[in-house]
């Protein structure tokens, strides 16, 4: 009878626990209240301290790791991470984020680091690793299980908030490192087929690049998918297949996502914010609005500013 030796899985496991509990404390060192902040460039930290509403945002290629509680990422299906799953995100995508598990005894809380695409190409280029095995479409968000390596790599992250005078130097040399755990993953093919030239992602990332700029002016499907070099089916299909949305649908989100910021930041009134992002009929951005958000714009915003206020005051 084989008998297997279960010592090395106890021991990592105990590792794994031991580096989650590490990650808690330091991230609860450094933020007392709830919120997110950006510590050191790149890394972005998450404190809440119960479960939100969804919320509307853009996110960068990063890689997400839970250290406390749960996240659900939407964008045409639902992503749930935790501390055992980490998200990984490729192509700048408009989202919708819900926390899902926090309490004041147990808040979630997060970390999340930027990974230059310019950065994961030269890596892939360093290791040889330079073709992806597969060639099939891919899209540009996933869960996975977190491993030990990954886990450890991002708790000496997290280290560094303690010592900003070393992060200058030894953070982009951890990125590294993280980076190149990500690429002998699971989804090592998902960054590779983002980082490349090859296939349609480099003509998607330039689409979503383009969209993302010219946000505000008149979406002419046609004249993009001739300066990319491909049809306008080929656009269509590509483009929803990386970012879960078609190219109208994306470019709507990213209007009405910078409406929302410049009634709330800058208190512009619906119409005036309407028109700074390319719409020219009130009626039609209050449609599109509520359709988003579930309710029109001012009422919208101030949901949101009484939301703000019953926080802070907590």
């Amino acid at each position: 009878m084989r008998v297997i030796d279960q010592r090395p899985l106890e021991r990592e496991t105990q590792w794994m626990q031991a580096n989650r509990e590490e990650l808690v404390e330091r991230i609860e060192r450094t933020m007392r209240q709830d919120g997110s902040v950006q510590p050191l460039p790149g890394l972005h930290l998450y404190r809440h301290s119960i479960p939100l509403e969804p919320v509307y945002s853009l996110v960068e290629p990063s890689v997400c790791v839970v250290a406390q509680g749960s996240k659900e990422f939407l964008l045409g299906e639902s992503y749930r991470y935790d501390p055992f799953h980490y998200l990984l995100v490729t192509v700048n995508l408009p989202y919708v984020g819900q926390v899902l598990e926090a309490s004041k005894e147990r808040p979630f809380l997060s970390l999340r680091l930027n990974l230059a695409p310019a950065l994961v190409g030269e890596i892939l280029v360093e290791t040889g690793h330079v073709s992806p095995r597969t060639h099939a479409e891919v899209r540009a968000i996933t869960v996975s299980p977190v491993d030990g390596s990954l886990l450890d790599a991002m708790v000496r992250v997290a280290r560094l908030l303690d010592e900003p005078s070393e992060a200058r130097l030894l953070l982009p040399l951890v990125t590294r490192e993280i980076i190149y755990r990500l690429l002998k993953g699971e989804q090592g093919d998902r960054l590779r087929h983002l980082a490349l030239l090859g296939g349609y992602t480099p003509s998607i990332a330039r689409a979503v690049e383009r969209l993302r700029q010219d946000f505000d002016q008149p979406l002419r499907i046609e004249r993009l998918a001739h300066e990319l070099g491909i049809s306008v089916s080929g656009l269509q299909h590509h483009f929803k297949a990386v970012t879960a949305l078609s190219p109208v649908q994306f470019q709507k989100r990213l209007r009405l996502l910078e409406a929302r910021r410049l009634m709330l930041g800058e208190d512009l009134d619906a119409a005036s914010a309407a028109y700074r992002v390319g719409y020219h009929d009130a009626s039609h951005f209050n449609r599109e609005y509520k359709s988003l958000f579930g309710v029109p714009p001012m009422r919208d915003v101030q949901r949101l500013r009484e939301a703000a206020l019953a926080q802070a005051s907590q």
